[in-house]
């Protein structure tokens, strides 16, 4: 693989999206690439529909180049399923676009077909060298014995943690207010908070070192 690009959370920012892959694919031209998304794709943003359907599609026809996580919002849909209390948890935290973009009123009128994409998606990628998931990972466990709570929740310790992972944690979750990614020697924040009216920004990964070796990014589309 010549390439590895890493992308924030979208949250519903469809042409953000579009935008930004397709200036991965440029970059990568005819060498072999991967894209890896971090998570939370739905909610707050104006098009969480279309977002799940073009991460659908781009999976379909490259499926073993395309990885995408799960993130705390996903989990939220998912956990709002199953209770009314989860539900209204759901809904304090971004739903209502969602379920707009859907034209839908209730998580259960979501298309079943979209719901067994989110519950299949996985909480990290790990290629030997970074250790790609949606908010990090606890300093005081091993990467094999991570929570998942805590890969999808995680802000402290994790953020603070001068911890060598063994890998460069790459992880999106807490919106950078600079909306320039922050580069540690430990990890690396790329959720640079496209849906407050910033860039939706990429990572890019190459074979012979742990730290990206650039950046992409795509304007703001979202209001």
């Amino acid at each position: 693989m010549s390439k590895i690009y890493a992308i924030g959370d979208v949250h519903g920012c469809a042409d953000q999206l579009r935008e930004l892959v397709g200036l991965c694919e440029e970059d990568a031209g005819a060498g072999r690439s991967k894209l890896v998304f971090l998570g939370d794709y739905i909610d707050r943003g104006p098009d969480s529909r279309g977002v799940i359907e073009f991460l659908i599609d781009l999976q379909r026809w490259s499926p073993d180049e395309i990885v995408c996580l799960r993130g705390n919002h996903e989990d939220l849909l998912l956990a709002a399923l199953e209770s009314e209390d989860a539900e209204i948890n759901w809904r304090h935290n971004g739903a209502h676009s969602t379920l707009k973009s859907y034209r839908a009123t209730r998580p259960h009128e979501l298309p079943t077909r979209h719901i067994d994409w989110i519950r299949a998606l996985p909480f990290f990628h790990d290629d030997g060298q970074r250790f790609f998931v949606h908010a990090g990972v606890h300093p005081d466990r091993p990467l094999h014995q991570q929570r998942a709570r805590d890969l999808l929740w995680i802000r402290e310790p994790f953020l603070s943690s001068r911890t060598n992972f063994g890998r460069l944690i790459v992880h999106g979750h807490t919106p950078i207010p600079s909306g320039i990614p922050e580069l540690h020697a430990n990890r690396l924040n790329i959720d640079t908070g496209a849906v407050y009216g910033r860039n939706l920004t990429s990572a890019i990964f190459a074979a012979h070192s742990a730290d990206p070796v650039g950046f992409l990014s795509a304007r703001p589309t979202c209001d």
